[in-house]
């Protein structure tokens, strides 16, 4: 019988669809914002995954939303194993110190797993805790944060689930973080945190990579094709930075911007203000993450799966990029779309050239 330890944390990517590319020290700006929790969701999406495997498996969980009410709602009769600050206090409330007591309760209990709900500060909690008590048990990131360079990670919930279930083999992988505040001010500053064991899977990512090749005629190109009356939501990232520059503007580089007959409706928007800037006619801009592949929902939750069914969706790259992934792949949060979204689409890599790459 395989125990796997599960730990949400409640609070992973709530951040990311009102712009604020992270949620660290900002939990009450998104609420404020009107951001609702993401992490449940998809901590429930990987546990249904994991009960239809019917393997057998026993969870270890935290008491309340860090993990015993995704698993009973799955169907799972879990042992609860402590409780967080919040549940004793009555605030509900959760932290970085619950998840690293969740991770130690685990290990007492001779877990065969830690399967964890969260982003990369979630990945470097639960990683640094087994380094300090000399714990080699394997972890799996379920994604639920903004930004993900960690290779612990599968590449959805789902898949996390059923990897959880099926693994037979462990390798090192990467957990990395990423400096919000530096994030938030346009600058990607990644730090390697820790080395942990993680299941041999396909359906794990890759760390991401931070470089690229030449964009220039590439965003000559998009630019010159640029239609009047026609809006277009611009994501993230140097791919699609350097289409920006040639419409003429300065963009956000680790947000969304939204561009227009010459001008820049908005800049550096959350989801309801990309979707109360569409039109009649809407493009989707995006560039896929390199080393992982992922064309939404890694570093661009703001465009949310509503803006994405009212757009033309422009998928960009250069051809050194490509040549370094093997698919494409999406996790908009929204299974239905993501399933419209799979299949094979023409990426543009040059002025006029485009590629036929798949989404899986």
């Amino acid at each position: 019988m395989r125990w796997i330890g599960v730990v949400v944390n409640p609070i992973a990517g709530m951040g990311g669809r009102v712009g604020l590319k992270g949620t660290d020290g900002k939990v009450d700006e998104a609420r404020e914002r009107g951001a609702e929790p993401r992490a449940p969701e998809r901590a429930r999406a990987a546990l249904d995954a994991l009960a239809e495997t019917d393997s057998g498996v026993e969870l270890l969980v935290f008491a309340g939303p860090m993990g015993e009410d995704a698993a009973r709602a799955a169907g799972f009769d879990p042992v609860v194993v402590g409780e967080p600050e919040g549940e004793r206090t009555g605030t509900r409330e959760t932290t970085a110190a619950d998840t690293r007591a969740a991770v130690r309760a685990f290990v007492d209990r001779d877990a065969d797993l830690i399967l964890f709900v969260g982003g990369d500060g979630t990945a470097v909690d639960v990683a640094e805790t087994l380094d300090e008590i000399d714990s080699e048990i394997p972890i799996l990131g379920v994604p639920a944060g903004v930004k993900i360079y960690s290779s612990v990670f599968a590449v959805r919930p789902r898949e996390a689930g059923i990897v959880a279930a099926s693994f037979d083999d462990v390798e090192t992988g990467e957990v990395n973080d990423v400096d919000e505040d530096a994030y938030r001010a346009q600058e990607v500053s990644t730090e390697l945190r820790a080395i942990a064991k993680t299941p041999v899977a396909e359906e794990r990512q890759a760390s991401k990579q931070t470089g690229g090749g030449t964009v220039e005629t590439l965003a000559e190109g998009v630019a010159e094709e640029v239609e009047p009356g026609v809006t277009y939501v611009l994501g993230p990232g140097g791919t699609v930075g350097a289409i920006k520059a040639n419409l003429g503007f300065e963009g956000t580089p680790l947000g969304v911007d939204v561009y227009r007959d010459g001008e820049v409706v908005v800049r550096d928007g959350g989801a309801s203000a990309i979707e109360a800037a569409l039109g009649d006619r809407n493009v989707v801009v995006v560039s896929p993450i390199g080393g992982q592949g992922f064309v939404f929902g890694r570093g661009n939750q703001q465009i949310a799966p509503d803006v994405i069914r009212r757009s033309d969706v422009e998928i960009v790259a250069t051809r050194a990029k490509l040549d370094g992934l093997d698919v494409l792949r999406v996790d908009t949060g929204d299974p239905d779309l993501d399933a419209e979204l799979r299949g094979w689409h023409r990426v543009r890599v040059g002025r006029y050239e485009r590629r036929l790459v798949k989404i899986e």
